[in-house]
């Protein structure tokens, strides 16, 4: 939010809760006849606008405020000013008090709240670069080994082990395709500073745009697919949404030790549209499933489904783009065996159409 709408926010805030605490004061007296809380009502004003309002500005005009409201309306005479007298002056000095020590307090929390978010988010950035390097160095070693082989020993390599060389290369290659495509969705998600532009998407198509290209990256692994029987439309971005579940599929596919079949299966509860990507592997070791979204896991130990180490940055992505959707992603385990991740995402309102 900008300085100047913040400041008008404050000023609005302030004014609604002095002209409340005025009102409330005219009603007790006018109920109970007495006005010994009136005090005690414009100090608790005092001390919320001090707690709500950037800086000490508008605290301590709520106290001055305050001060004059009490002193016109409440204190003889009445409906008259008079601020030479103790009563006044003493009501003025204890709320500027409260006002100044409750703004300094809430100023110096607020401060410390962006230090530690500042820490965090360069703990977050730090583990991010260290996954990212490990990830990154074994395909390039690889692409780097296969190629000097191949520069060196062409004419001496059979062509069958020629091909197949150049077929890691080309699959170590497609995998840092994909990593960069997901790091670049980390800049371009960043949490719930960004929106992401939301089109009306049908699941239907939405399935067949993202089974087309994981096909094309893990051609011999099948994936049964369950969608609901009525249409529905999910508003979200395509394009980020296909790249969570390819990102979901990939990961069975390279974590899922002895999966023997992969499941995508969409289906609606509570007006919601619910995404599921279950395989019957090895499961998700319970300790593990706290840090999945992360994007930092135990590198000494394997991090999900006994695989490749890459998943948590993927896994990272997913949890990025679906938060920025306004939902939510979770794992678990099943209790047949295997893993399941699931998100939901609110549905578009057809009951005009």
């Amino acid at each position: 939010m900008k300085k100047g709408e913040l400041y008008w926010k404050d000023g609005i805030f302030t004014a609604c809760v002095l002209i409340t605490a005025f009102l409330l004061c005219l009603t007790v007296n006018q109920l109970l006849g007495t006005r010994t809380m009136t005090p005690m009502i414009f100090v608790l004003g005092v001390f919320l606008i001090s707690v709500r309002t950037q800086g000490f500005f508008w605290g301590i005009t709520a106290s001055l405020l305050s001060v004059i409201a009490v002193n016109y309306a409440f204190t003889y005479p009445y409906w008259a000013i008079d601020l030479i007298t103790p009563e006044c002056l003493g009501s003025a000095v204890i709320m500027l008090i409260v006002a100044c020590v409750t703004g300094a307090l809430t100023t110096q929390l607020k401060r410390q709240e962006r230090v530690r978010a500042e820490i965090d988010k360069e703990r977050m950035r730090a583990n991010l670069l260290r996954a990212v390097s490990h990830d990154l160095r074994t395909p390039l070693t690889s692409i780097y080994g296969v190629s000097s082989t191949l520069r060196e020993h062409f004419d001496t390599l059979p062509r069958e082990q020629q091909l197949r060389l150049l077929e890691e290369m080309e699959q170590d290659a497609q995998w840092l395709i994909r990593m960069v495509e997901n790091l670049l969705s980390v800049t371009r998600i960043d949490g719930e500073r960004v929106k992401v532009q939301k089109i009306p998407t049908v699941p239907d198509e939405l399935l067949d745009a993202v089974l087309v290209k994981f096909r094309k990256r893990c051609p011999g692994q099948a994936v049964e697919t369950v969608l609901p029987e009525d249409v529905i439309t999910v508003p979200m971005d395509p394009m980020l949404m296909e790249q969570v579940l390819i990102n979901l599929l990939e990961n069975a596919v390279y974590h899922a030790h002895g999966m023997t079949w992969l499941r995508l299966e969409v289906f609606v509860r509570g007006g919601r549209a619910h995404f599921l990507v279950s395989d019957n592997g090895c499961g998700i070791p319970p300790d593990r499933i706290r840090d999945l979204f992360t994007g930092y896991l135990d590198r000494t130990e394997q991090p999900v489904d006994g695989g490749r180490s890459n998943m948590g940055i993927g896994l990272s992505v997913c949890a990025s783009i679906i938060k920025a959707h306004g939902g939510e992603i979770q794992a678990g385990n099943r209790p047949e065996g295997g893993a399941v991740f699931e998100f939901s995402l609110e549905m578009e309102d057809n009951r005009d159409e």
